[in-house]
């Protein structure tokens, strides 16, 4: 594909939570999340005498391939078009999708090789949470083990499991409110208390032994009554920054809506402000966007989508 017009096509991603901030047995984080059809991120690249970038997150993908160009050294650019774009700063990984798709595309076109632990560490991704880098590189359902602090390269990955083509999300995506990010987020950690470990016991049993089998008896039922446990965890860990157990208060109204309508589970992904209910096929799915959509009205989106299991795709159009 060297030298010719490339497209990638990466899936957003839900962040179901972070199990450990203590960080006592060696490693920190880890966390567990699940790739999305949609919204989806599509980039198109061609070569070019120097880098430059149009539509929506233009700005991003060049600060991103000038540091993948300074890092590897490919000569001349890159002309990038974003065709479709994740919404910024929502709990759907735009950062991390938008900087993995933009170094596999100058990879194609310089024929270089790569992986996805080079093309997060080139630009900069996973310093704290993988499950953005591995959503990009495999799809399905995401459990990673956390990082040490002296390693570089992304948390490792423990499960890879592919959800059932019957399994929907239904996301509802407030636009009042942007999900704390950059040096925010940074600040954010370092003011954290570390949970007590009976929180994080806690956390690690319930994924153990009841998200992750249900995930392999495709128990959709089980699966979100374990997920909302974890956020239910997670949130009370993350109160001290978010002032709440959700980012938002029209975050925690979603969630009871979502719940009420019948979800399976339901809670926020990431920093929010998205949250996610989880439904049993299209009809399920559709009454629970109804739900969302009356709380909601005009102050925001809600979006049905299918489980991505293939994660990042690169094509030539």
């Amino acid at each position: 594909m060297s030298g010719a017009t490339v497209r990638v096509t990466a899936p957003a991603r839900l962040h179901f939570g972070l199990l450990d901030l203590r960080g006592d047995l060696g490693r920190r984080f880890g966390g567990l999340g699940a790739a999305l059809e949609s919204p989806r991120l599509v980039l198109e690249a061609r070569p070019a005498a120097r880098l430059s970038a149009e539509g929506p997150d233009a700005d991003r993908v060049l600060e991103c391939a000038q540091r993948v160009q300074a890092a590897r050294g490919f000569p001349g650019g890159a002309a990038f078009r974003i065709q479709e774009a994740l919404p910024a700063h929502a709990g759907l990984g735009s950062g991390t999708q938008l900087a993995l798709a933009t170094a596999r595309a100058l990879h194609e076109i310089h024929g270089a090789p790569h992986d996805v632990s080079g093309l997060a560490a080139a630009t900069g991704r996973a310093q704290r949470s993988a499950i953005g880098t591995w959503a990009f590189a495999l799809g399905g359902f995401i459990l990673e083990g956390g990082r040490r602090d002296t390693r570089s390269s992304p948390a490792p990955l423990l499960l890879r499991h592919a959800l059932p083509d019957t399994w929907r999300a239904v996301l509802a995506i407030p636009d009042r409110s942007r999900g704390i990010n950059g040096a925010a987020e940074e600040q954010a950690f370092r003011n954290l208390p570390p949970p007590s470990a009976e929180t994080t016991a806690r956390l690690s049993h319930v994924v153990l032994m009841q998200v992750l089998p249900a995930l392999m008896e495709a128990d959709l039922r089980a699966f979100g009554q374990g997920l909302t446990e974890v956020q239910r965890l997670v949130g009370e860990m993350f109160r001290p920054v978010q002032g709440e157990r959700f980012a938002h208060p029209l975050g925690a109204e979603l969630v009871k809506v979502l719940l009420a309508s019948g979800a399976a589970g339901a809670g926020q992904s990431s920093w929010g402000p998205t949250v996610f209910g989880l439904a049993e096929g299209e009809a399920a799915a559709h009454a629970l966007a109804a739900g969302a959509r009356g709380l909601l009205a005009e102050r925001g989106t809600v979006v049905i989508s299918r489980f991505s299991n293939a994660g990042a795709l690169c094509s030539r159009p």
